[in-house]
């Protein structure tokens, strides 16, 4: 039997062009930590970097770029003193939440724990 015979047209059909654009992006390693991190409040580059273990500092100075490019982040200067810097979610990306806590159950529910997350403490 031919391929198309057992699967049909359908299966020529290509992935919705804004499941790409979406996955282009979030898809990156450590960008969906990033947001889920700055959904909950705005934070300072030193807080992201401690709130996801195992990030470098050019890896969360490249993410957060492209998180601003594409209008999720930006960055916030108070002058001081002292200067602090901090970073947000724009509306768009605050609109990420439900789907991110949606796909945090899916997890839950469907996606094996690891033995030992990185940088995580073992729970008893």
């Amino acid at each position: 039997m031919a391929d198309t015979e057992i699967h049909g047209t359908d299966a020529c059909k290509q992935v919705d062009k804004g499941i790409s654009r979406v996955f282009q992006l979030l898809g990156k390693r450590w960008t969906g930590p990033i947001v889920a991190v700055l959904v909950a409040q705005p934070a300072g580059f030193s807080d992201l970097r401690r709130a996801v273990p195992g990030l470098s500092e050019r890896m969360l100075s490249d993410r957060l770029s492209e998180l601003g490019a594409a209008g999720l982040v930006v960055r916030e200067v108070d002058e001081g003193p002292p200067l602090r810097v901090s970073y947000r979610l724009t509306a768009a990306g605050a609109a990420l939440e439900p789907a991110l806590q949606e796909l945090g159950r899916w997890a839950e529910e469907h996606l094996p724990e690891a033995e030992s997350e990185p940088g995580c403490v073992p729970r008893d």
